[in-house]
């Protein structure tokens, strides 16, 4: 079968959308409106983004609800969490969080793991960069999950609680997972362009990778992004690479125009004209291609 592909106008299209999307109607059901304030220097961004992304499960409202449940629990002060001296209160204090499956030792955890590593390192750019540079975004991201997952530690943190590891796949594994949730974060930290931190320099945003959820991976499969019907690192790297033709230096500026087109119900995931008819990129969508539109 011949594989679907968008139309060539689909980079106007794109542009379009992107161009006329409301941003600031979105951001306030994104979880990076909870992140941005607390973001109020290198540290603070980190600890609040890798806590946030962990959280990115289920619907933006009990995300962004477990998100500030947590920074509830910190005072506020997400950085509270990987201060030392602070072991007993926290885990006190985390003892009863429940999201979804993730449960408040798990959290208590990821917060020693991430007070260790800074004993040492200014930074968690620094361990991405180290695998990027050998083995590019996935390496850099198989390096990240290294360091969260405390592979290295164990000795001396003890095991992790059960489940923990699972919260930081990496695309390297035999399960080739699309690690939305990390590369969510990388996003997070390297654009310096609305709505996200920039604070990390040293990762280039050309060479960032779409963070594959089911809103993004359904709008980029009927586009003719992707044919993998499933989510997998394969498909992160085939609708990665379509919007870098689109544009080379920063491909996922479209993530958060996608994910909430899905989110907000802009894209109705089926044929209605009243909803789709202003859409700037039906002319490529699967659903509509070839049809003739009446009103």
């Amino acid at each position: 079968m011949r594989a679907y592909r968008p139309s060539a106008e689909f980079p106007r299209h794109l542009e379009e959308l992107y161009a006329r999307f409301p941003f600031d109607r979105s951001l306030a059901d994104d979880p990076i409106s909870l992140v941005r304030p607390l973001a109020v220097d290198l540290r603070h961004a980190e600890v609040a983004g890798v806590f946030a992304s962990t959280l990115a499960i289920g619907n933006t409202t009990a995300i962004r609800g477990a998100v500030a449940r947590l920074a509830g629990l910190a005072d506020g002060d997400v950085a509270w969490l990987v201060s030392p001296g602070h072991a007993r209160e926290r885990a006190r204090r985390l003892a009863s969080f429940r999201h979804r499956w993730i449960r408040g030792d798990q959290l208590d955890y990821l917060a020693r793991v991430l007070e260790t590593y800074y004993r040492h390192r200014p930074s968690l750019e620094s361990a991405f960069v180290e695998g990027f540079t050998d083995g590019g975004f996935a390496g850099g991201l198989d390096e990240l999950s290294r360091v969260l997952r405390a592979d290295a530690l164990r000795g001396r943190l003890g095991p992790p609680p059960r489940g923990y590891r699972a919260l930081f796949p990496s695309p390297r594994d035999t399960a080739a997972s699309p690690c939305k949730r990390l590369t969510l974060f990388v996003r997070w930290m390297v654009r310096d362009r609305y709505p996200d931190l920039g604070v990390w320099r040293r990762v280039p945003t050309g060479e960032l990778r779409i963070p594959l959820d089911q809103h993004v991976h359904w709008i980029a499969y009927h586009l003719g992004l992707t044919g993998r019907r499933t989510r997998s690192w394969a498909a992160v790297e085939e609708v990665s690479e379509a919007l870098r033709r689109v544009d080379p230096l920063d491909p996922v500026k479209y993530d958060f125009v996608l994910c909430h087109t899905g989110i907000s119900g802009d894209c109705p995931k089926e044929r209605d004209i009243a909803v789709c008819g202003p859409c700037s990129v039906r002319p490529d969508c699967r659903l509509w291609r070839g049809r003739t539109v009446t009103t």
